[in-house]
């Protein structure tokens, strides 16, 4: 009976520690224009404290997709259902990567504005946003791009992401 205990709650772990395969892009870009708003925001506005939740839910995104993320159960529950567009259905690996990339942006600027350094926060953060502008606006995702690099230099191993194996051609 123990046994059956932990393998359920070893299963309902690993579901939720899972990012979906494959993503609807509209949802991935739609979160990447909340990021953009939100770090502009944080920018112009000083909002020192605001790194942190950023930061978050970058976390959040990359354990879990946006099982755990604020803006993430947002767009996917609420906006992108709204707008009726038909879905884009992209490989889930890359853009995971993308969002440990967030994870690395927006955690050195929220270690930089705890160490006093909030000009270099801000460089890190405005990085961050463009490259959140170039998702939102361009669908041009630049941890697709670096993964599908790591892909082709072979630090990706194949099984990692079947669909992606020709990446560059499903971009174009």
């Amino acid at each position: 009976m123990a046994q059956t205990t932990t393998t359920t709650g070893d299963s309902a772990l690993r579901r939720l520690f899972s990012f979906p395969n494959p993503v609807n892009e509209v949802s991935a870009r739609l979160v990447a224009g909340g990021v953009l708003i939100f770090a502009i925001c944080i920018i112009a506005f000083n909002l020192k404290w605001a790194t942190a939740l950023l930061f978050y839910g970058f976390v959040a995104r990359t354990l879990t997709g946006p099982t755990l993320s604020p803006l993430g159960q947002l767009v996917t529950r609420v906006v992108t259902p709204r707008l009726g567009l038909p879905e884009k259905l992209v490989a889930g690996p890359p853009k995971r990567f993308a969002q440990s990339l967030g994870v690395a942006f927006s955690g050195t600027a929220l270690v930089l504005t705890i160490l006093g350094y909030w000009g270099a926060a801000q460089i890190a953060l405005g990085l961050l946003s463009v490259a959140a502008l170039l998702e939102s606006a361009f669908a041009i995702c630049l941890g697709c791009l670096i993964f599908g690099v790591g892909m082709r230099a072979g630090i990706v191993p194949e099984e990692v992401c079947e669909r992606c194996n020709n990446i560059w051609a499903g971009a174009a």
